[in-house]
């Protein structure tokens, strides 16, 4: 027990550490941190898992980037994304080809997928496929390619269009900055075509997004009712909101809202 205490308090030490060097690099990577704290690359990706679930860092290709601080999530917030994630899991089957659109929600997707078989997984985010070649069931990974948009840490563009639509899914899970109660998901952003294709190929389309996002009215409306096949949500939603999501045709799936994380 002993041992296992100072493990503990090992763990949380060099997590500390870590954010500290962050704070002064700005970004690391896993060797030098690993070389750093003499510990094994696999443990350094154990911390920056956690860490970023804790919406303290971005995961990137070989390292970790600190994320400004007024986009770090809310920790509370993660339980509830992984109840998110949980819910859309359920209706992944072996051997689906599904798509994962970027986004800190539909990441935390990733970790539900170990013990799906002979799955195939479109992504245009480098975070998305990093966390699958981390999976010890790794699926057959596609990415679009296309043009890298720092806002977003994805692909976007015609060249990402092009080569979805070579190809047809099963599902696409997708996240959304909100949803309008009238006409579909919104956002300010105004790259909006990849998402348009990515829910034209797929069979279902799977929307995951916290209840305080829905009845948000952004000027850009990326998917309109008549494209999404399914919203999951928490129960905190209202019943109002509710009956609008379903008079739309779509599935509505609401989630436990974990204890800590209700307003």
């Amino acid at each position: 027990m002993a041992a296992s205490k100072t493990s503990a308090r090992n763990t949380g030490a060099r997590r500390e550490a870590i954010i500290a060097l962050l704070e002064e690099q700005g970004d690391v990577s896993v060797e030098s941190l690993a070389n750093a704290f003499d510990t094994s690359e696999v443990t350094i990706r154990k911390d920056l898992s956690q860490l970023e679930q804790e919406g303290i860092l971005i995961r990137r290709y070989g390292g970790a980037a600190l994320l400004p601080r007024g986009q770090m999530q809310d920790s509370t917030s993660c339980p509830l994304k992984r109840r998110l994630a949980e819910a859309a899991k359920s209706r992944i089957k072996d051997h689906a080809r599904i798509v994962i659109d970027s986004g800190s929600t539909t990441s935390t997707l990733i970790p539900q997928l170990k013990n799906i078989m002979g799955l195939v997984v479109m992504t245009n985010s480098l975070e998305v496929a990093n966390h699958l070649r981390e999976l010890p069931n790794r699926p057959s990974l596609l990415m679009t390619g296309g043009t890298w948009d720092e806002r977003s840490l994805s692909f976007q563009g015609v060249t990402a269009e092009q080569t979805l639509r070579v190809y047809d899914f099963d599902q696409l899970f997708i996240g959304a900055d909100g949803i309008d109660l009238e006409r579909g998901t919104t956002t300010f952003n105004e790259l909006l075509s990849l998402s348009q294709v990515m829910a034209q190929v797929s069979r279902e389309v799977v929307v995951m997004v916290e209840s305080d996002k829905i009845g948000r009215r952004m000027p850009n409306l990326e998917l309109d009712f008549d494209a999404i096949d399914v919203v999951i949500t928490d129960d905190r939603l209202d019943v109002a909101s509710r009956q609008a999501i379903i008079e739309h045709n779509v599935e509505l799936v609401v989630v436990e809202c974990p204890a800590g994380s209700r307003s």
